[in-house]
């Protein structure tokens, strides 16, 4: 849970519908739209199923005019965790950009090296983070995320996502993002739901990519945040190093309500932190027709096969009859190709 804070998300693939000639619109990293046609499938990279088909039919009866299920359009909130939901999260993204800001900024102070948490990273000092724990890592996202300007912290987002590259896979960013969420968020949206992404990574991180990785304007990213305050002389914003909201567990249902202000219909995270059982819960309250869906990291092969301890979210899946998402057995196909 405590790394939850080291995080990111990204994915995209605009319009798909389930008409007989199917157009996906999908928006790249460089601003520019590319089409592809898929015939008669909404989700290609899902395997045929019991999984997919039940997506499919909740959307149909959810839209259709006269349906008891019907939902008005402005009720439609899809709401997507990111990490390990939308890509891949070992490592987290944000661990990664912490570690390419602590480069930059010694690189410009070379003092810095002899403090930390700067001199554990340089060092690749994991007992320091082992010992301590969340407030060192708090530290280091804090060292790292603020105590500049919106404008000059963008900057580096975009400069660290058009150059950094996967370990392990030694792929770009886009790259490790997940192929049938891209699908499922473009399918969700033209069927008329509004998607958000909310995670537990930075908000302002996943702002500076949500539109060209997922098709997901930064307005409907909700994430953890720290404190602002406005800087009156030069008329712009200063980010300062005091968490304002660690958005995990039972805090994304309160950031929701405060960035959205309604509860979801649609709501995915995956298994692996706990992270995301508050928020499929809060979906399932919802007064109108719900669906709770769940990734399970058990593709070893393609991914990574991971589990938590306690198996919590596995068994409030069960416990809540929420969909789970076999990565084995329902994705054809795990990664975007670009």
């Amino acid at each position: 849970m405590l790394r939850k804070i080291l995080l990111v998300q990204l994915g995209v693939l605009l319009l798909v519908s389930c008409k007989k000639s199917d157009t996906i619109t999908v928006p790249t990293t460089d601003g520019k739209q590319t089409e592809n046609t898929v015939a008669g499938d909404p989700l290609p990279s899902w395997t045929d199923g019991t999984l997919k088909n039940d997506i499919i039919a909740y959307v149909e009866k959810v839209t259709k005019e006269g349906s008891p299920d019907f939902i008005p359009i402005e009720n439609r909130i899809a709401t997507f965790d990111n990490d390990g939901t939308l890509w891949a999260e070992k490592p987290y993204v944000q661990e990664l950009f912490a570690f390419y800001r602590v480069k930059k900024m010694t690189d410009a102070n070379p003092e810095l090296t002899k403090k930390q948490p700067f001199k554990a990273v340089i060092e690749k000092d994991k007992a320091y983070f082992e010992k301590g724990g969340q407030k060192a890592l708090i530290e280091l996202i804090a060292a790292t995320h603020t105590g500049m300007t919106e404008d000059a912290f963008e900057a580096d987002v975009k400069d660290f996502f058009a150059t950094a590259k996967f370990p392990g896979k030694n792929v770009p960013l886009t790259q490790i993002r997940y192929q049938p969420q891209l699908e499922l968020l473009a399918y969700l949206r033209v069927n008329g739901f509004k998607t958000f992404i909310v995670t537990g990574g930075t908000i302002e991180l996943v702002r500076g990519i949500s539109s060209d990785f997922y098709g997901i304007p930064k307005e409907q990213v909700v994430g953890t945040s720290f404190k602002y305050k406005f800087d009156e002389a030069n008329r712009t914003i200063i980010r300062e190093p005091a968490l304002n909201q660690f958005n995990d567990k039972t805090a994304k249902p309160v950031g929701i309500q405060l960035h959205i202000g309604q509860r979801p219909v649609f709501a995915c995270g995956n298994e692996g932190g706990a992270g995301d059982i508050a928020m499929l819960e809060y979906c399932q309250s919802n007064k109108y027709p719900s669906f709770q869906l769940l990734v399970n990291h058990n593709d070893s092969i393609r991914e990574y096969s991971y589990s938590e301890k306690d198996n919590a979210s596995l068994n409030a899946a069960a416990k809540n009859k929420w969909h789970v998402v076999n990565m084995k057995q329902d994705w054809k196909k795990v990664f975007a190709d670009k």
